[in-house]
C-alpha cells in the first residue's frame, strides 16, 4: 500500500528526531511588564478611542440599562432573529421584541448565517489595543462559529473587565479555553489595498460598555 504524503512527512520527521541529540531544556525568561493600572475613566476613554479607531461602534450604559440599549442597537440594524449563547442572561434581551435563538453544538455553522445578528458577553478586554477577548468555554460567550458567521455582533463588556494592557488581560483568561480576540469588525484589504469588511467575520461590531459593573 502506497504511503500518503502525510505519512511520508511524519516518518521523515520521526527519523530525524531519532537521529538528533536532545539539547538540554532552556529556561525562557518571561519578564513581561505587568501590573499596569489606569483609573476607570482613563481606561474607558482609551478603550473607546481604540474601538472607534477600528471602526467599532460603542454604546455606554449602566447595568440596569442593558436591556434597553441592546434592544435599541438591534432595532437600529432591523434585526429580527438574533442568536445567543445558551448561558446568556435572558434579562438582557427582555426589551427585544424579535426572535431569540439559543445556540447549541447541534446547529450546523452554515445555518447561523440565517441569523440577523448575535449577542454575547465577554471575558476580558484590553484598553491599550481595543481588543475584546471571548472565552469559548464560557456559557455566556459561546462557540467561535456563533460570533464569526452572523454579520452583526453585539458584545457586552463590563468596565471592570477592561484591563490596561495585554499582559494584564491575558492573566485573567483560562489558558485551556478556546479564546477569540476581536479588534473591531472583520476587515482585510483587496489587491488594490481597498478595505473590505465582513470577509472573515462580522461586518459590524457593536460594543455595549456597562460602566458600573
Amino acid at each position: 500500500m502506497t504511503a500518503t504524503a502525510r505519512e511520508t512527512v511524519l516518518r521523515r520527521v520521526r527519523d530525524a528526531l531519532a537521529l538528533s541529540s536532545h539539547p538540554p531544556e532552556v529556561e525562557i525568561p518571561r519578564t513581561y511588564r505587568t501590573g499596569r493600572t489606569l483609573a476607570d475613566e482613563e481606561r474607558l476613554a482609551l478603550f473607546v478611542d481604540r474601538l472607534l479607531d477600528y471602526k467599532g461602534r460603542v454604546h455606554r450604559c449602566t447595568a440596569d440599562g442593558t436591556a434597553a440599549v441592546l434592544a435599541e442597537v438591534l432595532h437600529g440594524h432591523r434585526a429580527r432573529r438574533v442568536g445567543v449563547p445558551a448561558g446568556l442572561d435572558p434579562a438582557w434581551l427582555a426589551a427585544f421584541d424579535g426572535e431569540v435563538v439559543t445556540d447549541s453544538p447541534d446547529i450546523p455553522a452554515p445555518r447561523l448565517d440565517a441569523l440577523d445578528g448575535v449577542v454575547t458577553a465577554s471575558a476580558v478586554s484590553c484598553a491599550e489595543t481595543g481588543t475584546v477577548f471571548l472565552d469559548g468555554a464560557a456559557a455566556d460567550q459561546g462557540r467561535r462559529a456563533l460570533t464569526l458567521v452572523p454579520d452583526l455582533h453585539v458584545c457586552v463588556v463590563d468596565l471592570s473587565s477592561v484591563e490596561a494592557g495585554v499582559p494584564e488581560a491575558l492573566a485573567r483568561l483560562r489558558p485551556t479555553s478556546p479564546i477569540t480576540l476581536i479588534s473591531g469588525p472583520s476587515a482585510t484589504s483587496d489587491i488594490e489595498l481597498e478595505r473590505v469588511e465582513g470577509v472573515h467575520g462580522p461586518r459590524t461590531l457593536e460594543v455595549v460598555i456597562r460602566t458600573d459593573v
